[in-house]
């Protein structure tokens, strides 16, 4: 009886030594400082285990995707342990941050694309390692979302903060006939917009004038230039802008806060808001320092681009493919559209409502 006691007592002494040896070769730590299990998508679901999701922003420096960014890690906490990694904006590096994710066996992959057009290339890659994949904020093109049944989209529509936009523009003009400087009846207008060919800059830069000229306001548009959503060019622009056209110009509108930011700064330098001096600037996303131009009085208003639900319906999408699960309205908590669509809403924000955004 000692004999087998011994026996028993030594295989139980064997096996907890070879499962601390074990735990401490899986043991692996991401770039967020999180202590993880390396774990395929095939087991990590049946298993039980928390997922390992990579996620890919298209640059780390874009103030409304570093709001996106943080949801993403706040609503990961207790449903998956992300990798957030920054793409620099350039497709190439975020090509090598998709590929490390796979060979690092990841459960799923949410990708914020620096080109909208590479993510056939990605969701490839992604159906070949069967590994789910969610984009978010830059929409792919429709036929690459066709590719495969675990690639999913959130994001927002363009065309509706266009309109939202305009109508700010529209209601600023009808309540002030001093913003008609030279009594013409005609708004004219300067646009900032975000990159080239990019589908948010394009749409929301269309449905921006096409809300105010069917609100019965004729357009002029004085100049429009590419300020890659970016401040620093906003303010470059602007001050071309009014360097060509002075105080012709009676409403900015920038596809994003940031270019409308720097719009205000070059404003400012040419003596507006002071005094009577004052020009309606509209931009898009409701980030905080444009709340603070919004309270200032710089800023005429924007359009909330939900960051918050953004970033939460993107990583518990992904949490939810990355453990083999089915996403719908009530494990997501959004609705889903086309089996494939999270839509978050845009809202107007002016001064009146600025808490809205906050």
């Amino acid at each position: 009886m000692k004999k087998i006691t011994s026996v028993l007592l030594a295989s139980a002494l064997l096996g907890a030594a070879l499962a601390g040896c074990g735990g401490n070769n899986n043991a692996k730590t991401d770039n967020t400082g999180n202590a993880a299990k390396a774990t395929n998508s095939a087991n990590s679901g049946a298993a039980g285990k928390t997922p390992k999701v990579g996620v890919a922003i298209y640059k780390f420096d874009d103030t409304f995707m570093t709001g996106v960014r943080n949801a993403i890690d706040t609503a990961a906490k207790g449903i998956a342990t992300v990798d957030i990694v920054d793409s620099q904006n350039s497709q190439p590096t975020q090509n090598d941050k998709v590929d490390l994710f796979i060979t690092k066996k990841y459960d799923g992959m949410l990708i914020n694309p620096v080109d909208r057009t590479a993510a056939g290339v990605i969701i490839d890659k992604a159906k070949t390692a069967n590994i789910p994949v969610v984009f978010l904020n830059r929409e792919p093109l429709p036929e690459d979302m066709k590719k495969w049944d675990k690639v999913y989209y959130v994001g927002a529509k363009a065309e509706e903060s266009g309109t939202m936009s305009g109508q700010l523009i529209v209601d600023y003009w009808k309540a002030h006939p001093e913003a008609d400087k030279n009594k013409d009846g005609v708004l004219q207008y300067v646009m900032l917009k975000g990159e080239p060919g990019h589908q948010d800059a394009e749409l929301r830069t269309t449905y921006s004038i096409q809300a105010i000229e069917d609100a019965g306001i004729k357009v002029e548009k004085l100049a429009e230039d590419t300020a890659m959503w970016d401040r620093v060019k906003g303010q470059e622009k602007m001050a071309a802008f009014l360097g060509s056209h002075g105080d012709k110009i009676e409403a900015v509108l920038a596809n994003n806060d940031d270019m409308a930011l720097g719009a205000i700064e070059a404003l400012k330098a040419a003596g507006y808001f002071t005094g009577n001096k004052y020009m309606p600037v509209v931009g898009v996303d409701a980030t905080a320092p444009a709340v603070q131009a919004l309270q200032d009085g710089t800023m005429l208003g924007t359009v909330l681009n939900d960051a918050n639900n953004q970033g939460k319906a993107a990583i518990t999408l992904a949490a939810l493919l990355a453990k083999g699960e089915t996403p719908t309205k009530e494990n997501v908590g959004f609705n889903i559209t086309d089996n494939q669509y999270v839509w978050i809403s845009y809202k107007k924000i002016t001064k009146d409502n600025v808490a809205d955004a906050k």
